[in-house]
């Protein structure tokens, strides 16, 4: 990537999360970031690499959950997107606690700002990448925690409300 087109993708926050799936016996947890499509009806979209068995256990299942990460999270986070889960479960490995989710058969992962179940509504192709928009279906939020960002190469916490003059 040049030097140019990677100041152009740190440009825009992006909230930090966990993608878990499950399909045939098989999980696979992965950080990446999502953004909305829609507010009503819920819709957001993300983007997995095509070699990645994230992608494969997607479009098996037609579902994953979107883990919104903590600032408490940073260290589960970094390992999650280093690592590639082929040869290991990386919910495993790195002892990440997950909880049943309402609806679907991907995990929560615990301790989340926020987890949204999704099912897929559509994906295509784009340049090595599988860019779903799915339907959140199910909900939870973590009241007292802040969600973690992505901006200019680092992690920052959401910080407190700004308030409208009058």
């Amino acid at each position: 990537m040049t030097e140019e087109r990677s100041r152009v993708s740190g440009i825009l926050p992006c909230p930090v999360v966990i993608l878990t799936v499950a399909a045939k016996e098989r999980r696979d947890a992965m950080t990446a970031t999502a953004f909305y499509v829609s507010e009503d009806p819920p819709l957001l979209s993300v983007s997995v690499a095509e070699h990645l068995l994230t992608r494969d256990l997607i479009d098996q299942a037609g579902e994953f959950v979107v883990n919104v990460a903590t600032g408490e999270q940073l260290d589960m986070v970094e390992h999650l997107g280093s690592t590639h889960g082929r040869d290991v479960d990386k919910l495993a490995a790195f002892g990440v606690t997950t909880e049943p989710s309402e609806s679907l058969a991907a995990p929560r992962v615990a301790g989340c700002y926020a987890s949204l179940e999704c099912r897929v509504m559509a994906s295509h192709k784009v340049d090595g990448y599988r860019v779903y928009t799915a339907e959140v279906v199910a909900h939870s939020v973590t009241e007292g925690r802040s969600p973690l960002l992505w901006h200019q190469g680092r992690f920052f916490v959401l910080g407190p409300l700004v308030e409208r003059g009058s």
